[in-house]
């Protein structure tokens, strides 16, 4: 599904990008260029964000 449709972003792209290091909503700007337009998508953005790392600290806890 897209959630940048400014900058043509899927969810899976953001997820990768969260993968693969980025952990704040500038960082996937820089990566994947959501975000940078109109800035409609940045709630979504935010919320991929959070659920994406709450699930890495729930898989691996510190």
């Amino acid at each position: 599904m897209y959630v940048c449709v400014c900058k043509a972003v899927t969810d899976s792209q953001v997820a990768q990008a969260i993968d693969q290091g980025a952990c704040t909503r500038r960082q996937l700007m820089q990566c994947t260029g959501a975000g940078g337009v109109c800035g409609k998508c940045s709630q979504s953005i935010k919320s991929l964000l959070d659920e994406k790392t709450c699930r890495q600290h729930v898989m691996h806890p510190a």
